[in-house]
């Protein structure tokens, strides 16, 4: 019987989120395998992917801060605000040649707080039922309309000249919902060159970091975080005696006695078993999901 669990795993480049649901099903042998913030094909680093229950783990998961390491050139701008799009702008060498370091840094940080952040144009969103990266490719024009997100922080690592660009190796912490991309293409377009993306690597997605991601080839069930661990990490808990355990696996409603938020709250045995998520209805535990295997209930 395959574990259940959280496979954190570094995706390669060239790979799409769903081509690494795909890889990961074939390796530890099961269907139910799913992930939960995708990632551009062209970027590498953090996807979080859930193995059997922890599947219907991932909707719940707090992963609403990520951080990245990237680098944007600025000098020029792609139809798909990265290094895969092909070049509707270029600058002029003697335009590149003027640009300040102090006042790239000064641009990005007007970047740098709670803004309203128009998304690229080639993204998963979907306009009208179809997704806006298809319309583009279809040749399309498509404008999306800007939403809010936190950029939380943009720290310059290091600026390189070329003759017609300039390269900045910077680390940026978000919310979800925030387009790395749109950062490079705004900050571009304020210093009157364009700019786009040539990397880009997810370090950390919520409390998951590059540090135990694994990659591809060699992952296995030795690699998954137990569902209990990860509850611990993503959610507050609720420890409950022998017979509201065996009550929760069962799915039988209890009295609310666990952490007072509105949810999602991970409900666990005295051992530490993960057994359900729920949040307060009514002074009553609302099941999000039963996650415990019925057969082994308390008592």
């Amino acid at each position: 019987m395959t574990p259940s669990g959280i496979l954190v795993v570094d995706k390669p480049t060239g790979m799409t989120s769903h081509d690494v649901v795909g890889r990961v099903r074939r390796i530890i042998g099961t269907r139910k395998v799913g992930h939960a913030g995708t990632l551009d094909p062209m970027a590498t680093g953090v996807l979080v992917i859930g193995i059997e229950r922890a599947t219907r783990l991932l909707g719940l998961l707090t992963l609403d801060d990520k951080e990245y390491l990237t680098t944007m050139r600025f000098g020029s701008s792609t139809v798909t605000d990265d290094r895969e799009g092909e070049v509707t702008a270029q600058a002029l060498p003697e335009q590149v040649a003027a640009l300040d370091e102090a006042a790239i840094r000064a641009v990005l940080g007007t970047l740098v707080g709670t803004i309203q952040q128009r998304p690229s144009a080639v993204s998963a969103i979907k306009v009208n039922g179809r997704r806006a990266y298809d319309r583009v490719r279809a040749g399309e024009d498509v404008e999306l309309p800007a939403r809010t997100v936190t950029i939380s922080r943009i720290e310059v690592l290091s600026v390189q000249w070329a003759e017609t660009h300039v390269d900045v190796e910077a680390e940026v912490e978000c919310s979800t919902g925030t387009y790395v991309r749109a950062i490079a293409r705004d900050a571009g377009a304020a210093l009157g060159v364009g700019g786009h993306l040539t990397d880009l690597r997810r370090t950390r997605v919520g409390p998951f970091a590059l540090a135990e991601a694994v990659p591809l080839d060699v992952i296995g069930e030795a690699s998954l975080i137990s569902l209990a661990d990860t509850a611990q990490r993503c959610f507050p808990t609720w420890s409950v005696g022998d017979t509201e355990a065996r009550a929760v696996t069962l799915g039988q409603r209890i009295a609310w006695a666990g952490p007072d938020v509105e949810g999602p709250v991970a409900i666990v045995d005295a051992s530490g078993r993960l057994l359900a998520m729920a949040r307060p209805v009514d002074e009553v535990a609302s099941y999000l999901a039963v996650l415990a295997d019925p057969s082994a209930a308390a008592g």
